[in-house]
């Protein structure tokens, strides 16, 4: 049996983002009403507001409302000053959503005045119909509303047509500004001098994620203690049941975890990985077994000297908008979490090729790692290999009802009607070279399951 290629997905050249508007979809000129204004207020981070951007997009067009700019959230944990025009080219922007909906920096002036917008909040995944039963009234009384901590405010299921607008807002319309860009694209080239592929990992392990989170990871009284006083800043949340977070998957890898399993899938110890991350729970002692299997790391601050990071080193989104670019240029993608960087990046790598990306089965893995210790190393790996398959970032991989739209943009997925193509296999994707096959000789896809491990690997 043929070995996959490890910095390519198999069939990508079959399928292509496809986002462009139906035929039936108006002019935004022809259905926008003249007198109704929608603003938002982004909530978190950098990739959880463009979420809430993108979805805002979609808000004002089922209200056929004009949308003002959305402002940042700059009160969250994040604490980052930065406006809308200092991330995204606001200017761009407005030009490329012409077609679709109108958009405005400002609100005009009433009668002279600032014009303050009536305040109000809509639940978590409402959908168009929700819109136009609870804000249309209020809008079409107020003229001019602003929606408060706008994340996930609107439905993952949406009309084919909204959702390509979706993918329109976030692939093509959300775009850096140059700085940004051009310090982005500074540290992919930095990397590429170094090595022809690499592998972008995006790190969460940061003391307040892991608190978050509810796990546990070995530290005894001193980690439970630390983080048990981090966890008490969000009162709402419950009781922590590490064990059960772990066998559901939804604990953060470990850096060595995620080492051992990117070997155990074929990339060797001169592969160069760039790790994009935040401070680190256990510091340089916590990274260490990682960069023992993969001594070719690399960050931004190891990249780029501090007077070129100097403009962005101030301000947590534009720093997390270098690593976006990198991680999103990598050849191979992978994050310890399931958070919304991820799930952008994995989302956006499927719309422009499919680039090959490393999703955790957070489930099976943990077992895996949990009894490593009572298997062969041959074992291992081929646990590791086997639990993946299906989560690597290929075409058809998992069903147009997975996940949210950002992460599976499903109804922005073309596939090539090509007869001729058909069966064939592809050995490199849009935006990666061909390249010499390496593969895992401790991975045979034929070699049969242990009963034994089978058993220390069941529920």
């Amino acid at each position: 049996m043929s070995k996959r290629d490890m910095w390519s997905s198999r069939n990508s050249n079959l399928f292509y983002g496809c986002s462009d508007a139906s035929n039936k979809f108006r002019k935004a000129q022809d259905i926008t009403h003249p007198n109704r204004y929608l603003s938002i207020v982004t909530s978190g981070g950098l990739n959880q507001q463009r979420t809430g951007i993108t979805d805002a997009v979609v808000a004002a067009r089922i209200l056929n409302a004009t949308l003002v700019v959305p402002k940042l959230d700059k009160s969250s944990y994040w604490k980052d000053s930065s406006v809308f025009s200092d991330i995204f080219d606001v200017d761009w922007f407005i030009k490329y959503l012409a077609k679709d909906v109108t958009v405005v920096k400002e609100l005009p002036l009433r009668k002279g005045q600032i014009w303050l917008p009536y305040r109000m909040r809509v639940p978590r995944k409402c959908s168009d119909r929700c819109y136009i039963h609870r804000v249309l009234p209020v809008l079409k009384k107020k003229h001019a509303v602003q929606i408060m901590k706008f994340d996930y405010r609107l439905a993952n299921s949406l009309d084919t047509d909204f959702q390509k607008l979706r993918c329109r807002v976030n692939y093509h319309a959300l775009k850096f500004v140059d700085p940004i860009l051009r310090m982005g694209e500074k540290l992919v080239q930095r990397m590429r001098m170094k090595s022809k592929h690499f592998i972008a990992l995006h790190l969460r392990f940061e003391p307040d994620m892991l608190a978050f989170s509810g796990c546990y990871y070995g530290g005894g009284d001193k980690e439970r203690e630390e983080l048990g006083k981090i966890r008490k800043k969000w009162k709402t949340l419950p009781e922590s049941h590490p064990d059960k977070a772990r066998r559901h998957g939804r604990c953060p890898m470990t850096p060595e975890e995620v080492g051992l399993m990117l070997r155990s899938l074929g990339y060797g110890e001169d592969v160069h990985i760039y790790v994009a991350s935040g401070e680190i729970y256990g510091g340089n002692e916590t990274l260490t077994p990682l960069k023992a299997l993969f001594p070719n790391f690399y960050t931004k601050d190891t990249l780029a000297s501090k007077d070129e990071l100097e403009p962005f080193s101030a301000f947590s989104s534009r720093m997390a908008a270098l690593d976006f670019i990198v991680c999103d240029e990598s050849n191979v993608f992978v994050a310890n979490n399931h958070g919304n960087m991820a799930k952008i990046l994995a989302g956006r790598r499927r719309y422009f090729g499919h680039k090959p990306t490393i999703r955790p089965n957070g489930r099976k893995l943990f077992r895996v790692f949990l009894n490593k210790n009572y298997m062969s190393h041959k074992e291992f790996v081929y646990r590791i290999n086997k639990y993946q398959k299906g989560f690597m970032g290929e075409p058809k991989e998992v069903s147009p009802t997975w996940g949210v739209f950002h992460e599976n943009p499903y109804s922005c997925i073309c596939e090539k009607v090509d007869n001729s193509s058909r069966g064939k296999v592809s050995n490199s994707t849009s935006r990666v070279e061909a390249f010499t096959r390496v593969t895992n000789t401790d991975y045979d896809p034929d070699t049969p399951d242990d009963p034994e491990v089978d058993v220390l690997l069941s529920d």
